[in-house]
């Protein structure tokens, strides 16, 4: 008569403590065990995420394949407009962010950002053979164009401001509206992130080229995780992902795959001047 209760209680309990024990697991050691990253992403952010002949694609693809690898774990894409990829993050409908996304001071506040991937530090893209803009300070007196309210056409603003003749901005819907007045020759340059506008003018060699140096603050673009003990260990493993890539020089030579040209970035997420 008490052994068939005992029996049911006893297999409760273990069920209790079954559950108990996969609640306790790490984020790290749950994707271990499922066997499947999972990452969200916005898909219209050349050449980090976008969308070419129906499939994604982008350095974040060609990278998070890479850090799978690694892993020993399959990757799984959760695609979605960038208003719902950080709340999703945030409610653990993902394991992490690809983004990428400016390392900033607020931001750092929120998440943890993993090795940096890219920088982020703003520059001005010019039509070709335009000898009249050899360096950043040349646009002084002139017209630069971006994607209105954005950050870049921000510093574009400030940045001009100290020129003697002020940088005049325009702003557009979005960069490639900018982009089609640069090439019709009604503004003198276009204010993005370095990695954006170096992958513009890689695919219009003929049209467009970049002005070097750089003249935002020197910034960084990294992926995101939640900044909490869960998330910890498998954030660390994919800086450790990163960094081997970066000593072996895959991460280099998807660099300059997707924006000809490759980046000096630190082994860690600096901390930002912004």
């Amino acid at each position: 008569m008490t052994k068939r209760p005992f029996l049911k209680t006893l297999a409760s309990a273990a069920l209790v403590l079954a559950c108990a024990g996969a609640h306790a697991q790490d984020s790290l050691a749950r994707v271990k065990q499922a066997g499947v990253l999972k990452v969200g992403t916005e898909t219209a952010f050349a050449p980090f995420d976008f969308i070419k002949d129906g499939a994604h694609a982008g350095l974040n693809v060609d990278l998070f394949n890479e850090i799978a690898k690694e892993m020993g774990v399959k990757l799984e894409w959760v695609l979605l407009p960038w208003e719902g990829v950080l709340p999703g993050l945030e409610t653990s409908k993902f394991d992490m962010v690809a983004g990428p996304a400016t390392i900033t001071k607020a931001r750092l506040e929120r998440y943890r950002f993993s090795v940096p991937v890219a920088e982020a530090t703003v520059a001005f893209l010019k039509r070709k053979g335009d000898a009249s803009v050899t360096k950043p300070a040349d646009l002084g007196g002139k017209t630069v164009g971006g994607a209105k309210s954005s950050a870049q056409l921000i510093q574009a603003k400030t940045f001009g401001d100290t020129l003697p003749g002020k940088i005049q901005t325009r702003d557009y819907p979005g960069n490639n509206e900018a982009y089609a007045d640069l090439a019709a020759g009604r503004i003198s340059a276009v204010s993005n992130s370095l990695p954006n506008i170096a992958y513009v003018a890689k695919q219009r060699p003929d049209t467009f080229e970049v002005v070097q140096p750089p003249f935002g603050a020197k910034s960084y673009f990294g992926y995101i995780s939640r900044k909490d003990a869960d998330a910890a260990k498998l954030a660390d493993a994919v800086d450790e992902a990163l960094l081997k890539m970066k000593r072996d020089g895959r991460l280099a030579s998807l660099q300059k795959k997707w924006f000809g040209e490759s980046f000096d970035t630190p082994d860690q997420a600096p901390a930002p001047s912004f």
